[in-house]
């Protein structure tokens, strides 16, 4: 380490506990200045090391001081980048620095590295803007699960007489309470490690376990079947005059049928769901003056925004799809409020990465935890195939 940049940061420290015990605003004011002449020196510290490092032949990404962060986080360094990124690429054998090892939630024997935090937050966003399902639903990011209280019923008020009184009525409330399940995506892809620059190596991670994750936490929400993944919405029990029976299509009587099921209470917000090729199926019946039945736009970005009856249609791929050969009691698209869905989880992810004899490929491993739950079902309204499609 430049010894000069070790006096920075050391002088930086010094200055943290100088301000808090700041008399007025001019020695505050003092303070500030020095902090700001050691900013631009230790910037022109690091740039100087870089060009030097460039010009050696170097891949123009030297070693900054420990925990010299935006946030003092030391994931997010540089060196701690670097050296994730040759543990990994290395196959385990370069070690991570003991002070980046100790720390984390995971456990040693399943999980080799921890993902430096500048990825884990790039894979996050590409989940959000990607996911058509994801970016509905409900998301909390809470650390040993969350409980949403629930109540099923409501108070009644009731007209009494003259002097007359009403009955006492009790209010139970009840939870729902979400726990971590482990979602495993492995991934495989050419890495060489003497000539694989840091930038292209993170986007490469993302790329791929972003692809995974989305495919895996939206199945889940959709269909999971709550035994060591998520509660899907499908797999709600719902009374029966909330559960729509169609046969080879959906027809104009069946949407209908659907939304007179819905709650108006659960109305403003509840979409449509289903498979694109069940939609396009609706799309193409007519009425009897040869006008489609249901209304296909085209927003500013040319993307096709669908509708049924008015209502935004979501056309996913974790359904069934709607036809002749369909199995009875199959849900092929349902009507609900995904805001009414939640899903918990914990983004801090690990990597592991080993090689399949068989293929010669390198693999990396990656984990999350999460649970999800409808955590209101009472505006759920479920399509499914009849005996004859």
């Amino acid at each position: 380490m430049n010894p000069r940049l070790a006096e920075i940061i050391a002088r930086r420290k010094e200055l943290a506990d100088l301000v808090k015990r700041a008399a007025d605003m001019e020695e505050l004011e003092k303070y500030k200045q020095e902090l700001k002449n050691l900013q631009d020196e230790e910037a022109l510290i690091i740039e100087r090391a870089r060009i030097a490092d460039e010009l050696a032949g170097g891949g123009g990404n030297p070693v900054p001081a420990p925990g010299n962060t935006p946030q003092g986080n030391k994931y997010d360094s540089i060196e701690y980048r670097n050296a994730f990124m040759a543990y990994v690429t290395s196959g385990g054998k370069k070690d991570i620095p003991v002070a980046y090892r100790a720390a984390g939630p995971t456990t040693t024997g399943d999980i080799g590295a921890v993902i430096p935090n500048t990825i884990v937050q790039k894979i996050i966003e590409k989940l959000q803007a990607s996911g058509m399902i994801l970016r509905e639903v409900t998301q909390t990011s809470l650390r040993g699960g969350v409980t949403y209280p629930q109540s099923t019923v409501k108070p009644v008020a009731k007209w009494v007489a003259e002097g007359a009184t009403s009955e006492k009525q009790k209010k139970t409330v009840t939870g729902i309470t979400f726990a971590y399940h482990k979602l495993r995506c492995a991934v495989s892809m050419t890495l060489e490690a003497e000539t694989t620059s840091l930038a292209v190596f993170e986007q490469a991670i993302i790329s791929n376990i972003a692809e995974a994750m989305i495919i895996g936490l939206e199945k889940g929400i959709v269909d999971g079947s709550g035994t060591g993944q998520p509660q899907g919405i499908i797999k709600e029990t719902v009374p029966a005059d909330r559960v729509i029976t169609v046969t080879k299509a959906l027809t104009y009587a069946d949407v209908v049928n659907a939304e007179a099921a819905l709650p108006q209470a659960y109305e403003p917000n509840a979409k449509w769901v289903m498979t694109k090729k069940t939609f396009m199926t609706f799309v193409g019946q007519t009425d009897s003056a040869g006008q489609p039945i249901a209304r296909v736009n085209y927003g500013t970005t040319g993307a096709p925004e669908r509708y049924i009856l008015g209502r935004p249609v979501i056309c996913c791929d974790y359904l069934a799809a709607l036809s002749a050969s369909t199995a009875k009691d199959t849900v092929v698209a349902f009507l609900f409020d995904l805001r009414n869905y939640a899903i918990n989880t914990n983004y801090k992810m690990g990597l592991k990465k080993y090689e399949d004899n068989e293929t010669d490929d390198q693999v990396l491993k990656s984990i999350l935890l999460a649970d999800g739950k409808v955590i209101d079902n009472n505006g759920l309204v479920l399509v499914k195939a009849g005996a004859s499609a």
